[in-house]
């Protein structure tokens, strides 16, 4: 899919091509996410009987209790009713990529066989919360979700804007809590610092191409600093009004949003300029709009 944006020089309008919402791509993500979480919880989080969370947690359980059948098919099975929540109160387009993703995740826990042959429990929890998270992750980089818990998850948070993080908190608390009467203490723990893991990776792996800079300039070269912007980077800008509060006088503040591959050559561009200018940096994981990411729409 294609987009147009306007050119920063005013010279008409510049055509890049948005991937984000093409379907090649986000099976793409979904496909080697839901491999990369299959092989973590098959060669690290089973051989060890950690209980991962969300609905791969719960097949787990199930499984080390009653030998039946195994993880990967028992978490196909409990996800097929949270499908129908999917279809009914989110999208259509959602629900046949979580689908996807189920089916996928399925399948590369029949097929990967690669054992990680890693014995201390600590080293274990650890290695398998950041495969688990990584791969998660990318899959929620996608259009669609793991499927399971992310279905119910994401519906929540939609429609009564209840966090993600706190459904995962309260299904996984009441997991863990039933896990007692089946797995010792020490893999409960162990298990826990595998989810803690595991959210602080996806929220890594989420932010990790997202992430910009807002950088705000106080200068009184404002006008020559922004030509250059225009110029050299390519890159838009906005000036705020600003007042001294020792001076009183008006002060034009330049503010612009660039990545971290141009912050360095933005700060030799501000101070080439004007070397008593100040340089204000903020993180953002968040631009939408114009030139920047699109709107996610499940």
């Amino acid at each position: 899919m294609s987009g147009t944006s306007r050119s920063p020089l005013g010279k008409g309008p510049t055509f890049r091509f948005d991937y984000t919402y093409s379907v090649w791509w986000n099976l793409l993500l979904i496909s080697v996410g839901s491999a990369i979480v299959s092989w973590g919880v098959k060669s690290l989080a089973n051989p060890h009987e950690f209980i991962p969370g969300g609905m791969f947690g719960l097949s787990s359980l199930m499984y080390y209790w009653t030998g039946w059948l195994n993880p990967g098919l028992l978490f196909f099975i409990l996800s097929v009713p949270i499908f129908l929540l999917a279809w009914v109160k989110v999208s259509k387009r959602f629900f046949l990529y979580s689908a996807y993703a189920t089916f996928a995740a399925t399948a590369f826990y029949e097929i990967i066989n690669i054992p990680i042959p890693v014995q201390n429990h600590v080293y274990a929890c650890v290695s398998a919360g950041v495969m688990i998270g990584f791969g998660a992750g990318i899959v929620l980089r996608s259009l669609g979700s793991n499927g399971g818990l992310d279905v119910v998850a994401v519906y929540l948070y939609q429609r009564y804007n209840i966090g993600i993080g706190k459904v995962y908190l309260t299904f996984n608390s009441i997991l863990f809590a039933t896990s007692l009467a089946r797995v010792s203490l020490d893999t409960i723990v162990a298990s826990i610092i595998m989810v803690f893991i595991t959210a602080m990776t996806v929220d890594q792996t989420l932010s990790m191409f997202n992430q910009r800079k807002v950088v705000f300039i106080i200068s009184d070269m404002a006008n020559e600093i922004s030509d250059c912007i225009l110029t050299e980077l390519r890159q838009s800008a906005t000036f705020l009004y600003g007042f001294g509060a020792y001076t009183r006088k008006e002060k034009n503040v330049l503010m612009t949003v660039v990545n971290n591959v141009q912050l360095k050559k933005l700060e030799e561009i501000t101070f080439s300029n004007d070397q008593n200018a100040l340089f204000i940096v903020e993180n953002t994981f968040s631009v939408l709009g114009s030139s920047f990411s699109r709107r996610k729409i499940y």
